[in-house]
């Protein structure tokens, strides 16, 4: 076994541990405050004798309901970081693959895979975290052809699945890449804050029927904001796993200098030459940083 590999496990799961427990305590103090206001509903106020629709009761009702979802999402989050935990230490005695936050993520969701995206205000694509290769090889096709579940859940605030015939239908460039992977089946649902900006969003793929419903994934999904981006432990590298793809950044403004062309443009051609290679922005941009190929 290897010292390192065991330190770097042992690391990693104590790690996600302490979150889940913290994780936890959240959750009981979100549903002791729930509580407390639960008892409160129906009380007689000090003015006299309570009536229905008491504006009293309502606001301890939606406290109430408030403070239940908070402890709901925590105990969901406290299960993610639970099943990382246990990967990590397998991974310390030298049993699989290093391993992956996503890939709790997609048996939370009941799918074979599963694919996080992070994107600015044009539903672009800043950060993608996966599962494994083939929500990998998903996501990488979203991002050079700029079409797929991820950026229309992202754009359009709301749950999406689509199977079958409908993905080539639906994405035209993107679905019979997609189909071509063995994908049939994709879901996707927004990350969305309390304000309901949207950071991103959540795929998964091969989910089988009656499995990754749009609630089960809201759910998870909002685990994940908390997770990534809002919670007091928030960890957008999710344990390393989350690719800002600073590869193909860097090479788009080599490319930029070498022929003079705008960093997007540079980056429109290096999408392009993947695209009709089939292989990945990264090895492109590989290429382009050792000198080796030429866009312009």
């Amino acid at each position: 076994m290897e010292p390192q590999r065991h330190q770097k496990g042992l690391a990693l799961a104590v790690m996600a541990q302490r979150r889940a427990a913290q994780a936890l305590d959240r959750a009981a103090r979100a549903e002791a405050v729930a509580e407390r206001h639960e008892l409160l509903l129906g009380t007689v106020p000090e003015s006299g004798e309570p009536e229905s629709g008491e504006p009293d009761d309502e606001l301890h009702a939606q406290v109430a309901a408030r403070h239940r979802r908070t402890a709901a999402c925590h105990r969901s989050s406290a299960r993610l970081q639970e099943a990382f935990a246990r990967r990590a230490a397998e991974w310390a005695v030298g049993q699989g693959k290093r391993p992956r936050f996503m890939t709790g993520v997609a048996e939370a969701c009941g799918a074979d895979s599963a694919a996080l995206t992070l994107v600015d205000s044009g539903h672009n694509q800043l950060a993608v975290a996966v599962s494994d290769e083939p929500s990998r090889a998903a996501q990488d096709l979203e991002y050079v052809l700029g079409e797929g579940p991820s950026r229309d859940a992202a754009a359009g605030l709301g749950p999406l699945r689509v199977t079958g015939p409908e993905i080539e239908r639906r994405w035209p460039g993107y679905g019979p890449a997609l189909i071509s992977l063995g994908i049939t089946s994709v879901a996707a649902v927004p990350l969305k804050t309390a304000h309901a900006r949207c950071i991103g969003s959540l795929a998964v793929f091969g989910p089988p029927p009656g499995r990754a419903e749009p609630d089960r994934l809201v759910d998870v999904a909002e685990a994940l904001t908390r997770i990534v981006v809002l919670g007091p432990d928030a960890d957008p590298e999710l344990y390393g796993g989350t690719d800002h793809r600073d590869l193909v950044q860097q090479a788009s403004g080599v490319l930029s200098a070498r022929i003079g062309c705008s960093v997007g443009d540079a980056l429109a051609l290096i999408k392009a030459r993947a695209f009709t290679a089939e292989t990945s922005t990264e090895s492109v941009a590989r290429l382009i940083l050792h000198g080796e190929l030429n866009l312009g």
